[in-house]
């Protein structure tokens, strides 16, 4: 069977970077599921749609077409057509997308969207219910993690533009959507069982690729 490998974990952990890295060594596709999310968080923001309001964001979840590319080297992100990679890194989609995120309507599309996607396999996907829900059967599940003072400090580097966005108050803003994340209802995220959970802290980007690919080439 053509290889599925479920990259999970926290915001900052350095998911997008390593699976990026394995789809390259291995000659796979790649999904970035968190993209996803976050295309529709944008669309639902920029509809002026109330992200608090569940009932609001379900009654209006299957309006966008949203389209995700699978190439590592340059993933894409489409909404109606519109190019909304650059737009969906915001702090107000960051903010925003742990509660449109947790609305089952929402889930429910975008999880069949990106079984689509994975179809027979040859993907690295990643997520944070992607060996959970999404791909259960996937041959590799890896669930990768760092210390809350590492994903703060990386996830605050990705927002230099951004004057607000310091350590700390990405800190607490991180630790915020861990909660919301954690805790819901519909998929929440979850180390799952089986999976190979590795600690990025100490490690550098090439050791966390090094250490899938081991895994999968393991798996052989």
């Amino acid at each position: 069977m053509p290889l599925v490998i479920a990259m999970d974990g926290p915001s900052g952990s350095g998911k997008s970077s390593a699976s990026k890295g394995v789809a390259r060594a291995l000659g796979l596709r790649y999904l970035d599921t968190g993209a996803m999310y976050r295309a529709m968080t944008w669309w639902m923001l920029d509809r002026g749609v109330p992200v608090e309001d569940g009932a609001a964001v379900a009654a209006r979840a299957l309006d966008p077409e949203i389209v995700s590319g699978t190439d590592p080297d340059a993933p894409a992100i489409t909404v109606d057509g519109v190019d909304v990679a650059g737009p969906i890194r915001t702090r107000e989609v960051t903010n925003a997308v742990s509660a449109v995120s947790a609305v089952p309507a929402v889930r429910t599309r975008l999880v069949e969207l990106q079984r689509e996607i994975i179809g027979a396999g040859g993907i690295v996907v990643e997520g944070r219910d992607i060996g959970t829900v999404v791909a259960p059967d996937a041959a590799v599940k890896v669930y990768l993690t760092a210390s809350e003072e590492a994903r703060a400090a990386r996830r605050a580097k990705d927002l230099a533009a951004d004057p607000g966005a310091s350590v700390t108050v990405t800190r607490a803003e991180q630790a915020r959507r861990d909660r919301l994340d954690s805790t819901r209802k519909a998929s929440p995220l979850a180390k799952a069982a089986g999976a190979h959970e590795i600690d990025s802290t100490e490690l550098s980007l090439a050791e966390v690729i090094e250490a899938v690919v081991r895994l999968a080439k393991e798996h052989e």
